[in-house]
Formats: structure tokens, C-alpha cells, sequence
């Protein structure tokens, strides 16, 4: 073969390797268009679970935005319902409320309480759920069985379930592992024990994406746990030295426990990749967002980082004996003695355990670009793999 040839047969090589090049790049500019969003989590993302299985999250929460009591433990919208929006679709109904529930563009798993490890304490007496995150997966997976049943007898209720084909092309979020933490502290576990169960909480936690993947589902959109050593339920339950409190006013040594279940769960997330070829899988970082928010609050526009917004009395205007909304009766007649501070836009946590609205709108529209994604991708891209 003489060089001129095999410089021709070395362009045409090349050519077609930038025709590919172009042809996958182009591809994967098209934006995802998601037609339903199915969410796994505890109260971060919590639209009305926890509310339709034990009673409504009452008065005030809901109040800036909805008005009233919306299932949400927050004063208005929470991360979740700012996917939906950017992604124009519905905010999503509780997979366990049974009154006005539309599960045409998905459903939502995620109760207020839950961890990724079951817990063996009832709810009354430890405060977290019982529905933890492999008991959302069989809601799921009953769900995906069931709504298709109901929708080939069409009528009314048949109109109110996903299409077939939209659980392969849905938007699979998580936000879980906050309640794994503080539960370990609350039944008196030292610091060191409780990194050592972090693994095996993450172990089943890739379990579940697996079977959601088995399933079909292939875009993964998945939250990082935020600061629990800057939230006011932590700090006044929990004894710390002063020598634990940061610059922030924050204990450290329950940050470095959720940065330590950060990193083992990118790494998780690494491996996925790996055992999953079709699936696209997005780590978000939601930790160093809320932490600068904290740290930062004035130059951000917000006041008071650390004290809740509805609540009663003490350091942080937190209670454990009277959360938000709690009433007292007086000679008879009911009294809100844990009430809404008088401005929870200016305020970045709601009720000692939860982010206010403006909070929550704050961390999404810094994710929704990528910018603190890895692989540094816009939610509307999240269905490519990189």
C-alpha cells in the first residue's frame, strides 16, 4: 500500500470518527423532556406521605405558598416541587394519599422520617418511619405492576396513571440518609459507631437503584445529605463541647459524619456506573450549598441561619416538646404557642428540622444548571450518560 493510500484510508478513518464525535455530541444536547418523575426520600422531599398515613402536618406549614397544609413539612415548596416546575410538570402526588391524587406524570415514595436502614423503633417512639427506603422500593414496584392493570380498564381512575412507557423514560431522585445519621446519635451510638454501619447503608442503598433498574428505569438524579451538624434539632438534643463548634456556630462532628456518608455514597454511585451500562446516574451536592448558605446567610440575603423559623423558645427557637404548630389549651381555648416567624422568606430553617421555601428555591437554582452535579450536567440533560 503506498503512503498516499493509506494517508486517504487515515482521513476517511478520521472523518468518520468526527461525524460519530459530532453525531453522539448532538444527540446528547437534546434535552431529556421527562414525562413523569417518580421520588424516593424522607421530609426533604415528603409532598404528603407521612401526612396521608399519621395525620396532617398542620398549621402554619404550607402557608407562603399554599396557603394551608399541603403535606409538606415546610412553609411552602420543597426541592422536589422546583424539578417538577423546571421540568413543567405537576408537583407530585403521595403514592400513599388516597384523596385527589393524580399519578399521571409519577408518584412520590418519600415519607417524612424515613431512612435508608429500617429502623426497629415505632414511629411514636422515635420519631422516624417505618416506611424506610426498601419499603418505598415495594410501593414502587407495586405501583408499576398496578397502575398499568388499572390503565388498560381506562375510565376515570385508568386516566390518572403513568403511561407504560414513561417509567423507562422518568426521572428516578433520591434524597435520603439525613434520618440514617441522626437516628445512630439518638439511641446514643458514638461517632465512630455510627460511620461504621455508613457502608452497609449504602450497600442497600444500591440495591434499591438496581431494582429500579431491573425495572427499567435508567435517570437517576441523586441528593447528597446536607449539614445535620447546623440543624437546630441536632444541636439541641445532641451535647457538644465547645471545642466541637466551628467558626459557624455548627458541631462539627456530626458535619464530618454526613461528608464521611457523602463521599461513601459518590463512591457508590462511581460503582453503579459501572454495573449499570445504561443507566445515567447524577451525584448532586447538596451539602456544600446548604453549608455556604449557612455560613454565608447575610451575604445570601437571609437572617438568623441558625434558629427556626416556627418553633418555641430557647437558643434556636427549638423544641422538642413543642414543634411547629403546637397548641396549649388556656381556660379552655386552644392556643398556637409555636408559631411562624413573622418573615420566612428572610429565613433559611423552618421548623428546626426543615428548610424554609426561599431556602429550598436558594439550593435549586444553583443545582438546576449542573453546577454542583457530577457529572457536571442541567437537570433537563440528566437522561445522557457521560
Amino acid at each position: 500500500m503506498t503512503p498516499d493510500s493509506q494517508r486517504k484510508i487515515f482521513l476517511a478513518a478520521l472523518l468518520l470518527l468526527l461525524v460519530n464525535l459530532l453525531s453522539v455530541s448532538a444527540r446528547s444536547k437534546t434535552p431529556c423532556e421527562f414525562p413523569a418523575i417518580f421520588n424516593f426520600g424522607d421530609s426533604n422531599s415528603d409532598t404528603g406521605g407521612l401526612s396521608a398515613a399519621f395525620g396532617q402536618a398542620g398549621p402554619p406549614h404550607g402557608e407562603s405558598f399554599f396557603h394551608g397544609p399541603a403535606g409538606r413539612y415546610c412553609d411552602g415548596r420543597l426541592i422536589i416541587d422546583f424539578i417538577a416546575e423546571s421540568l413543567g410538570l405537576p408537583y407530585l402526588s403521595a403514592f400513599l394519599d388516597a384523596l385527589g391524587s393524580n399519578f399521571t406524570h409519577g408518584a412520590n415514595f418519600a415519607t417524612a422520617g424515613s431512612t435508608i436502614r429500617p429502623q426497629n423503633t415505632t414511629l411514636q417512639q422515635s420519631g422516624f418511619s417505618p416506611i424506610s427506603l426498601n419499603v418505598q422500593f415495594y410501593q414502587f414496584n407495586d405501583f408499576h405492576r398496578r397502575s398499568q392493570i388499572i390503565r388498560s380498564q381506562g375510565g376515570v381512575f385508568g386516566g390518572l396513571m403513568p403511561k407504560a412507557e414513561d417509567f423507562s423514560r422518568a426521572l428516578y431522585t433520591f434524597d435520603i440518609g439525613q434520618n440514617d445519621l441522626t437516628s445512630g446519635y439518638f439511641l446514643n451510638m458514638t461517632t465512630d459507631e455510627v460511620r461504621a454501619y455508613v457502608p452497609e447503608l449504602l450497600d442497600q442503598f444500591k440495591t434499591i437503584i438496581k431494582g429500579i433498574y431491573d425495572q427499567g428505569g435508567r435517570s437517576f438524579w441523586i441528593h447528597n445529605t446536607g449539614p445535620v451538624g447546623c440543624l437546630p434539632y441536632v444541636m439541641d438534643r445532641l451535647l457538644i463541647t465547645a471545642a466541637q463548634v466551628d467558626k459557624t456556630g455548627c458541631a462539627t462532628p456530626f458535619n464530618d459524619v454526613a461528608q464521611y456518608f457523602n463521599w461513601k455514597l459518590k463512591e457508590a454511585v462511581f460503582q453503579l456506573r459501572k454495573e449499570l451500562p445504561k443507566a445515567a446516574l447524577t451525584y448532586v451536592d447538596i451539602y456544600t450549598l446548604k453549608y455556604d448558605l449557612i455560613s454565608h446567610a447575610k451575604k445570601h440575603g437571609f437572617e438568623h441561619p441558625l434558629r427556626a423559623c416556627c418553633g418555641h423558645g430557647g437558643k434556636y427557637n427549638f423544641n422538642a416538646h413543642f414543634g411547629c404548630g403546637s397548641k396549649i389549651k388556656v381556660k379552655g381555648k386552644e392556643i398556637m404557642i409555636a408559631r411562624s416567624c413573622k418573615d420566612p422568606s428572610v429565613m433559611i430553617n423552618w421548623d428546626g428540622v426543615h428548610y424554609t421555601q426561599a431556602a429550598n428555591k436558594w439550593v435549586f437554582d444553583r443545582i438546576v444548571d449542573g453546577s454542583y452535579s457530577d457529572p457536571v450536567i442541567p437537570l433537563t440533560m440528566a437522561c445522557h450518560r457521560r
